[in-house]
């Protein structure tokens, strides 16, 4: 198996990026993928960056405030969140999210 191009999912290690936001992270030279699970009533502070940010919910119930207004977002909803806009989350539920970033997320290969 050539190992520069296939992967374990299982071999990515997890991380909690904020309180109760726990998360695999994949990076490319041009995006940076974040499967995350969040803990029901984990809130991610408001923030804005650079990257466009594209939101998806996979499982629960959670909660996305853009410019100000939220929304409530189910399974199978998605957002699509311009760059430098502010935005804060809300988990209602125990929820599986994937945010997907272009460009790639500098800050985020640190953790």
């Amino acid at each position: 198996m050539d190992t520069s191009i296939f992967k374990y999912f299982a071999d990515i290690q997890t991380k909690e990026i904020a309180p109760g936001y726990h998360s695999k992270i994949i990076h490319t030279a041009t995006n940076t993928v974040n499967f995350i699970e969040v803990d029901a009533g984990s809130e991610v502070p408001p923030h804005q960056h650079i990257h466009e940010q594209c939101a998806f919910v996979l499982e629960g119930t959670f909660q996305l405030t853009v410019n100000g207004i939220p929304q409530i977002m189910e399974k199978g909803m998605f957002a699509i969140i311009p760059p430098n806009v502010p935005h804060t989350g809300l988990a209602i539920t125990d929820c599986k999210l994937i945010d997907l970033f272009a460009p790639a997320r500098e800050d985020f290969k640190l953790l």
